[in-house]
């Protein structure tokens, strides 16, 4: 992300519009390259960017749109592209958590002046750590492969350099483990949507009490559950439910915090005003809970019955559904 802000012209006084529910690390990018985040609420279903309010936050100075696809459902890429086209903005795609995944049969990372993954350990594939940057721009790629390497020029002295780089290189030993990675791509997700499946059946009762499970599907993707999220009705309840799960042995992880939360960014001065109140509540009250790959079907049993003994089922699946169509 931080080559992929550098390469886009993004400097000193750019704002760049993203979402406030998203890792930290592409407003870290904005602003050390000197640019200003500029943050957009949440789609209360998908949890990605509520992409009808982008137009709203644009300026003479804005330059770029990072989208983030969020835990297994990309951003409306469509009206994304519209206005990053109506506007000349340049529009970096974060596609950390989509390995594999479509939007309306194209892959996701193909659709951004430049797109990055990330194959950090809980990815669908990983390398440990590091990442990949794809664009289709030979100036934009050159200026990525320059960058990433310390700013070596391909031809001249050696050990003369003409600009700041950095040592972001990946070892051949890690690239061939995604890249056998890779070749199991499709079973990967297979089976996080196995995975997925088993809790929507099992744990569908859960939204009686209150709870928000994943969105299955959209009008322009199936979801790859990348994470299996959920969203309890207030901060209370999540808490109660994680603590309970874990004297079952049940880990569970937070969601993202809101950019505009973030204790560093307040010691900056910034987003003092800003007020996102879907992307607050997902925050708040979301979590996850186990949907590795290694997953075993006791596994899936044991997470579910931790459930089932914190929150009584209410009555069968079958008769939930019949109830739901009444």
């Amino acid at each position: 992300m931080d080559l992929a802000v550098i390469a886009a012209g993004i400097s000193d006084g750019d704002e760049v519009i993203m979402p406030t529910f998203t890792i930290v690390s592409p407003a870290f990018s904005v602003i050390k390259a000197g640019g200003i985040p500029v943050l957009v609420d949440s789609d209360p279903c998908t949890f990605n960017m509520d992409v009808s309010a982008i137009e709203s936050k644009i300026t003479p100075r804005t330059k770029a749109i990072i989208i983030v696809h969020i835990y297994g459902l990309p951003v409306k890429m469509d009206e994304v592209l519209a206005i990053a086209k109506k506007y000349g903005l340049k529009v970096i795609e974060d596609a950390a958590e989509m390995h594999g995944q479509n939007y309306k049969g194209k892959k996701c990372g193909s659709f951004g002046d430049i797109s990055i993954f990330s194959f950090y350990a809980n990815k669908l594939v990983t390398t440990g750590e590091g990442g990949m940057i794809l664009c289709d721009d030979e100036d934009i790629a050159n200026v990525c492969a320059k960058l990433r390497n310390l700013s070596f020029l391909p031809e001249g002295p050696r050990f003369v350099h003409y600009e700041m780089g950095y040592n972001y290189r990946m070892t051949n030993i890690q690239a061939a483990l995604g890249v056998a990675q890779l070749e199991q791509i499709d079973t990967f997700i297979e089976k996080k949507r196995a995975i997925a499946d088993y809790y929507n059946e099992h744990l569908a009762y859960l939204t009686c009490y209150g709870f928000q499970l994943p969105v299955p599907y959209t009008s322009y993707a199936e979801n790859i559950y990348w994470a299996y999220s959920l969203v309890a009705s207030d901060e209370t309840q999540k808490e109660e439910c994680v603590t309970k799960l874990a004297k079952y042995k049940v880990s569970t992880r937070p969601f993202f915090a809101c950019m505009h939360q973030q204790p560093v960014f307040k010691k900056m001065q910034l987003f003092i005003e800003d007020s996102h109140p879907n992307a607050e509540r997902i925050a708040g009250n979301g979590f996850y809970i186990p949907s590795g790959l290694g997953l075993t079907e006791a596994g899936l049993e044991r997470v579910v019955n931790a459930f089932h003994q914190i929150f009584k089922p209410l009555e069968t699946i079958h008769e939930y559904s019949r109830r739901l169509k009444d």
